[in-house]
């Protein structure tokens, strides 16, 4: 790393914050905070980190902080506080500075715990909620971290770690140079630093077992179940960014594995005994070998469990969530460090042989999953209709940066790739699951944060595998994009006073659900925008969700409130209704054929309205309409079947939506057998649905 890269990394961050300038973001400071948590999280350095500044008075000494996330899996509070000078090249900032920006986060974490949400203004949503969340919350709140986010260079390192009121405190700093080495640089292993003397008191001896052909080197050792648990309690999921299963829900799992929660309970010291044990791999290690004792580790560079993720986070969850000890758990692991084998071969090689031992199939998914590589080639290769520009996925992190800066050693090969691939036509694997998953009903997920919702993603891939992806799917996914990223763009300019993530995301359901999940994608890809009179639709609805999101959410946290499929549920029987004109995109129709046949009438306000009824209409009615129906002869078998398809879409949540073809003829089916008086008393929302 050199002062030129990271000059040259602050400038152009300095140049997307001036870009971010608005009536609505008028602050330098705050742009700052909100871009570094989006790319730290899309890094996997945090999870559901929100901006969110805040500052006031307790007496006479100041509180203040810039953002926050709430780790609920490992009992941790995160409180971020900004120090911005907006000056190019970046200058030193104080450890004095740095300090007292601590002190002041930290006594914002004490005012919330002594009832500061009942002191903040009513209008102050987003501060009140959080205020009153830590104070419920403090019980269980054993970590406190105060992160310092910078666009200068720190002098020194941060405090270390300290007792607060019982709790943990932690100090962490992000300046210009950590950010560059980060962000710019698209580190991630390297980064993860683990001294095994600090955590343990003494170098952990090991048995050395080298491969004899020079690819790498083995090393069997026993690490205690406290000391691992709180390496994943520091690192979190970016321990397991190699591993096959990093990204099936590994936090969101509800319960311990039972087998090995009773063995931490009833035998703990049998869990070495009972245990698979763990297979990493380290890009650097520090042996102790002097002395002429046994060889033992002293610290690892760039740890990554690429089998025992699963043993892993449940012994975290063990200890933080049910306060299990793990004073007598001792698990065995075998560390390898790649020496003139390919990483990433030896990596899957590893993943695969391990993890046939388990239920785990060869096409669950990970961050080097085939599916994204297809992304990927499918972004390089599909360009826009004028054969000028194209996307670009970032499906590693920093493959932008490291793209750019390899055209950047011609001139004419850096304007070209700026000018074919902007930064506003960049997206990573992250905002990928976002757009997808709202689109797909799923907004619920997308309040989660982007590491938890991608997590839920995978998953949803994994248990229902999609067919490969080809270059329609690829236009639909970017119009989808555009969508997702129009509608952010509208509520950021309404000047929502909180929740306004929350807002995009059930916005975005919302035109999924009451349109059956099908716009006219080509034209939005085609002109790669949505039309004025879309954005106007948007713009109607955005005071009417945000009303129905907080009247569902009553007296309960709208945060968390928000996270769940109730709220979803809710906000789907409220959503707005079409009127005449629709949007182009919806109101779309199929061009002629060739033959002169003539295409596909125009979808009118009142075929969503079918749709909108159809869905209100539960599975159980839609199966016994068919069966009633075509054993009665009233109706015809083929539209029988409309109406058992539609019951599979009801059974299945909705996920999939009628078209408006289906929904007509579903209607009439269902008016047809209410007129006969072979169908049940109604006895929920479909009595007399298909009356128009």
């Amino acid at each position: 790393m050199t002062d030129e890269a990271v000059d040259r990394f602050a400038a152009e961050l300095a140049a997307e914050i001036e870009e971010g300038l608005s009536d609505e973001a008028p602050f330098s400071a705050n742009i700052f905070t909100r871009l570094v948590l989006e790319r730290l999280e899309e890094a996997g350095h945090f999870d559901a980190a929100f901006d969110l500044h805040q500052e006031g008075r307790l007496g006479q000494a100041a509180y203040r902080i810039d953002g926050y996330a709430f780790d609920k899996e490992r009992a941790r509070l995160d409180l971020f506080t900004t120090i911005y000078r907006g000056e190019l090249p970046a200058t030193r900032i104080p450890t004095a500075e740095v300090s007292r920006a601590i002190e002041r986060a930290l006594r914002f974490a004490g005012a919330c715990m002594d009832g500061l949400a009942d002191r903040l203004e009513p209008s102050n949503t987003d501060a009140s909620d959080l205020a009153r969340s830590i104070q419920l919350e403090a019980p269980r709140i054993m970590i406190i971290r105060i992160v310092v986010l910078s666009d200068g260079v720190l002098a020194t390192a941060p405090l270390t770690a300290s007792d607060w009121n019982g709790r943990i405190v932690e100090h962490e700093a992000y300046d210009i140079v950590r950010l560059q080495r980060i962000l710019g640089e698209g580190e991630t292993r390297s980064d993860i630093s683990v001294d095994l003397v600090a955590l343990t008191g003494a170098p952990v001896p090991c048995l050395h077992v080298p491969s004899g052909d020079g690819d790498y080197d083995a090393y069997l050792l026993v690490l205690p179940g406290e000391v691992l648990s709180r390496i994943y309690d520091r690192y979190g999921v970016r321990l397991l960014e190699l591993n096959v299963r990093a990204f099936l829900g590994l936090q969101g799992r509800k319960s311990v594995n039972a087998e090995l929660r009773r063995t931490i309970v009833e035998q703990p010291s049998m869990f070495l005994a009972f245990n698979n044990g763990i297979v990493a791999t380290v890009d650097a290690i520090d042996l102790d070998e002097e002395g002429g004792g046994p060889l033992a580790i002293r610290a690892l560079r760039g740890l990554q469990i690429v089998n025992g993720g699963q043993t892993t986070a449940s012994l975290h969850r063990a200890r933080r969530k049910e306060s299990l000890s793990l004073d007598r758990v001792a698990v065995p692991i075998k560390i390898i460090r790649v020496g003139g084998a390919d990483l990433a071969e030896m990596v899957g090689s590893v993943s695969r042989a391990a993890n046939r031992q388990n239920t785990v199939q060869l096409a669950d998914f990970s961050a080097n999953d085939p599916f994204h590589h297809q992304v990927e080639t499918l972004a390089n290769n599909t360009w826009l209709d004028d054969g000028r520009g194209r996307w670009f996925y970032e499906r590693a992190r920093g493959a932008y940066v490291a793209a750019e800066q390899k055209a950047s050693y011609r001139k004419t090969e850096y304007q070209t790739f700026r000018s074919l691939t902007p930064k506003t036509r960049r997206f990573s694997k992250l905002d990928l699951a976002r757009y997808l998953s709202a689109w797909a009903g799923l907004p619920h997920r997308v309040c989660l944060g982007g590491q938890k919702n991608f997590h839920f993603f995978m998953q949803r891939m994994k248990d229902e595998p999609p067919p490969p992806p080809d270059a329609e799917w690829f236009q639909r996914l970017i119009a989808i994009a555009i969508l997702y990223r129009a509608v952010e763009r509208v509520i950021r300019a309404m000047k929502f006073p909180a929740y306004r993530a929350q807002i995009v995301s059930y916005l975005v359901a919302g035109l999924s659900h009451r349109t059956g999940g099908r716009i006219d994608f080509a034209q939005v890809w085609s002109s790669q925008a949505i039309s004025l009179e879309l954005e106007a639709l948007v713009r109607s609805w955005a005071p009417q969700i945000d009303a129905a999101m907080r009247q569902s959410a009553g007296q309960r946290n709208p945060s968390e409130w928000y996270k769940k499929e109730e709220c979803w549920s809710e906000i789907r029987e409220r959503l707005p209704a079409f009127s005449e004109p629709l949007p182009p995109e919806l109101s779309y129709g199929e061009a002629p054929a060739m033959n002169g046949t003539s295409g596909r009438p125009a979808v009118s306000a009142e075929d969503y309205d079918r749709i909108a009824r159809c869905m209100t209409v539960d599975a159980a009615c839609w199966l016994e309409a068919a069966e009633k129906g075509q054993r009665a002869k009233v109706l015809h078998w083929k539209v029988a079947g409309i109406c058992r398809t539609i019951a599979g879409y009801a059974a299945g949540g909705w996920v999939r939506k009628p078209s408006a073809k289906q929904a007509r003829y579903a209607l009439e089916a269902l008016a047809a057998v209410e007129q006969a008086g072979i169908l049940s008393p109604p006895e929920g929302d479909h009595q007399n649905i298909a009356a128009d």
